[in-house]
C-alpha cells in the first residue's frame, strides 16, 4: 500500500512537471516569456512555428480544394438540371403552340386576311385654316405656339411623352 501511495505520488509529480513544461511551450508559442530563451531554443521555436504554419496551410488549401470540387459538383448538377427543365419547357411550349393552332384552324378555317392601313383607315375631312366648333382661337394658337416652341427645343430628335 505505501509503494501504491509512493508509485502514484512519483506519477503525480511527473505529471505536473509535464503540464509545467507544456503551459511553458505555449506561452512561448504565444510570444509569451521569449527573454528567457536562448538563441537556439528561439530557432527551434521559429522552426516549429513555421512548420505549424506550413501545416495549416496545407490543411487551409486542401480543405478549399474540396469545397471548390464540391461547388463544380453542384454547378454541374444544377447546369443539367437547367438542361432538363428547358427541355420540358419547350416541349410543353411547342404543345400548347400545336393546340393553339388546331383551335385556331376549328375556329376560323380561314386565314385571316390582312388589310391594308389605306382600307383600314378613314381620314377625316380637315380645314387648317379654322378650328374645330368648340375650340376658343386663343387656345388653339397657344397649342400651337407650345409645341411649336418644345420641336425647337429638343435637340436630340425625340418627341416628349407628353407630346404623343
Amino acid at each position: 500500500m505505501v509503494h501504491l501511495k509512493q508509485n502514484s505520488y512519483q506519477e503525480y509529480l511527473k505529471l505536473k512537471a509535464k503540464v509545467g513544461v507544456l503551459q511553458r511551450n505555449q506561452r512561448n508559442l504565444l510570444g509569451e516569456d521569449l527573454a528567457e530563451l536562448s538563441t537556439k531554443e528561439l530557432e527551434q521555436l521559429e522552426h516549429q512555428l513555421d512548420k505549424s504554419l506550413r501545416q495549416i496551410r496545407s490543411i487551409k488549401t486542401q480543405h478549399m480544394l474540396d469545397q471548390l470540387a464540391d461547388l463544380q459538383r453542384k454547378e454541374e448538377m444544377l447546369l443539367e438540371s437547367n438542361r432538363a427543365l428547358k427541355a420540358k419547357l419547350e416541349e410543353s411550349c411547342a404543345t400548347l403552340r400545336q393546340q393553339w393552332d388546331v383551335e385556331a384552324a376549328q375556329n376560323n378555317p380561314t386565314p385571316y386576311a390582312r388589310q391594308s392601313n389605306e382600307d383600314f383607315f378613314e381620314p377625316l375631312p380637315c380645314n387648317n385654316n379654322s378650328p374645330p366648333n368648340g375650340y376658343n382661337v386663343a387656345t388653339q394658337d397657344h397649342l400651337n405656339n407650345a409645341t411649336t416652341s418644345t420641336h425647337n427645343d429638343n435637340n436630340n430628335g425625340f418627341t416628349p411623352a407628353w407630346l404623343l
